[in-house]
């Protein structure tokens, strides 16, 4: 009987042991009686959905943002940016909204964007801004918003010129004289041609009316007259090979040779 007894014990009691046990610990930490609780994994892969959900919705907002701005659609501009839409969102070639308001001559939707607060400086896979556009296109109205929302004139194109220099070389007379007066552009910068605003207005220009002003102006403010090409050739001399007889008086004048 003793025997017995004794041998039945561990058999008996053993499992009642284990069992509490492991009921304890199922309640250690466990959510009370009634509760679900989502497993963590499953947790995660709801966040992961909600949040490419939200992406998703982003990006369309972008996508008809910069698509309202190429049409200058004033009304939806303001109102995908009341939902939320980023003013400063890119294209495939990272034009933003307000440089394909620009490329397609919308200046009233470059406008609201600027006043949306959108980042004028912002540059695209060609190295072009509103600035920069503006003044190689000739365009002073965009020019003007650009000024008026704080553009840096510093700032460089894909050949490394600043907006002075494509505009001296296209004969935008109006938009030299705009650059000049109301920016900090530096008249002498030289771009990886190895040429200034001043030599490639001689170099790149006709001779003619438009050049002989912008010669003229871009020495009244100051360019060094015989600052030279990569080869050692003075503006002067680039005058004079080309037979731009006006142009040359005008650096002579200046002190060129």
């Amino acid at each position: 009987m003793l025997v017995r007894f004794n041998s039945f014990i561990p058999v008996l009691i053993v499992p009642v042991v284990v069992s509490a046990m492991l009921t304890g610990c199922g309640n250690a930490g466990g959510p009370e009686p009634g509760t679900a609780q989502t497993p963590v994994s499953q947790q995660s892969q709801v966040q992961k959905t909600e949040g490419d959900g939200k992406m998703e919705m982003s990006n369309e907002k972008n996508k008809r943002l910069l698509d309202a701005a190429a049409k200058g659609d004033t009304d939806k501009i303001r109102a995908l940016i009341g939902e939320g839409a980023d003013a400063d969102a890119r294209d495939s070639r990272g034009n933003t909204a307000v440089m394909a308001a620009a490329i397609n001559r919308q200046p009233e939707a470059v406008r609201l964007l600027l006043e949306a607060g959108a980042d004028v400086n912002i540059r695209n896979d060609r190295s072009d801004n509103l600035f920069l556009y503006a003044g190689a296109e000739g365009d002073m109205e965009l020019l003007r918003l650009a000024i008026s929302a704080g553009a840096d004139p510093a700032l460089t194109n894909r050949y490394g010129g600043t907006a002075l220099i494509p505009a001296s070389e296209r004969g935008h007379t109006d938009i030299v004289r705009e650059l000049l007066t109301r920016t900090q552009v530096d008249v002498n910068h030289v771009n990886r041609l190895g040429w200034t605003a001043l030599l490639e207005a001689v170099i790149l220009g006709d001779g003619g009316e438009a050049h002989q002003t912008i010669v003229r102006l871009l020495l009244e403010h100051g360019a060094d007259v015989n600052l030279p090409d990569g080869d050692g050739v003075t503006p002067y001399r680039h005058a004079v090979s080309r037979n731009f007889g006006a142009i040359a008086a005008l650096l002579e004048a200046a002190g060129g040779r």
